[in-house]
């Protein structure tokens, strides 16, 4: 799986721990899977606020009001990467040999007037 940074901001709160200002940075990430023949964004988004004066992870818990509306703010700017799957060579190749597998058991086997 590998992880998209979809949006980061500095925010300008104190922190709910240290109680230090301008520390605060939170991060909306989005999963993204994989495979030898696709890959294809997961439909959730992780958020993460973590504060650099004290090293800590701020859990939603222990959030105050003002960090709860920047959070929301940021939270519509972080736009999601849109659904899609993108198939890979490998998938092609595999239907190619399995439409020619198909068609020679298909002359081999029907016979012929």
């Amino acid at each position: 799986m590998k992880t998209n940074t979809l949006h980061t901001a500095r925010l300008k709160n104190n922190c709910p721990t240290c109680f230090g200002t301008d520390g605060l940075e939170i991060t909306f990430t989005q999963e993204e899977k994989e495979t030898p023949f696709f890959k294809k964004p997961a439909l959730q988004i992780d958020e993460k606020l973590y504060c650099h004066t004290c090293k800590n992870t701020i859990y939603p818990v222990n959030w105050t009001e003002d960090i709860d509306r920047v959070f929301d703010y940021n939270k519509k700017i972080a736009e999601a990467n849109k659904q899609y799957l993108k198939v890979k060579p490998l998938f092609y190749i595999l239907i190619v040999v399995a439409i020619v597998i198909v068609a020679a058991v298909v002359y081999f086997l029907i016979p012929t007037v």
